[in-house]
């Protein structure tokens, strides 16, 4: 969706300083948060959903939030939001009567921080429209719900550099629509084609793109 949380591209938001050394988690809370996410998220929905819950934060929210504290406000929106808790339990800190969600084991925690929740699908649409070395364009879409198509992207022209079989769409996941599982690419724009004449020319960025978010670029000029 369009918002604050969107900030690929943007300017004027000062530099990302490198922390040397920087240690996994800053403090005990930090681990404990991920930790919650990480034992909760398969009763927390899809992960497309879940990342739908911290774009719903605030703007003001978003902005002055740390990395873990919007984890925490997610996790906290998405327990009431789902049954899990309760908005008075929430509020209170004090556990209710319902039925507790079964817990998973340490094995499988372990295989979810080690390689995730696999996104990679046998069904659904899997002949892909676009092969490597076809120039595309990313479609000038703004939806009003969860899309991985950054604002910087859109209606830019680049070249399909790999083809990553495919994977379920964030789009509809997020919402409850289905996977609609599609052809996944990674796109490589030039940075003058993002950014203008101002921009290094030999830099580039590879971007993973779904084929929904794409268009051949003869269809583009004549479109």
């Amino acid at each position: 969706m369009n918002g604050i949380h969107d900030l690929g591209g943007m300017t004027c938001f000062g530099p990302v300083a490198a922390e040397p050394n920087e240690p996994v988690f800053h403090s005990e809370w930090e681990a404990r948060v991920f930790a919650i996410n990480v034992a909760a998220g398969g009763v927390l929905g899809s992960l497309d959903y879940r990342r739908h819950g911290i774009e719903r934060l605030a703007p003001i929210e978003y902005l002055r939030s740390r990395y873990y504290e919007k984890w925490l406000a997610r996790v906290e929106l998405l327990a009431v939001e789902t049954g899990l808790i309760s908005a008075l339990e929430l509020a209170s800190g004090n556990a209710g009567q319902g039925v507790a969600a079964p817990a998973p084991t340490p094995v499988e925690v372990g295989a979810v921080i080690a390689r995730g929740r696999p996104a990679d699908r046998r069904t659904g649409r899997l002949e892909p429209q676009f092969a490597v070395g076809d120039r595309v364009r990313a479609r000038n879409l703004n939806p009003d719900g969860h899309t991985r198509l950054p604002r910087y992207v859109r209606g830019c022209f680049g070249v399909v550099h790999a083809v990553h079989g495919t994977h379920v769409f964030p789009d509809t996941n997020a919402h409850g629509k289905g996977e609609n599982p599609q052809p996944l690419y990674s796109v490589k724009f030039a940075a003058t084609e993002l950014w203008g004449p101002a921009a290094r020319a030999q830099d580039q960025l590879y971007i993973d793109l779904w084929e929904d978010y794409l268009e051949a670029a003869a269809e583009a000029f004549h479109g």
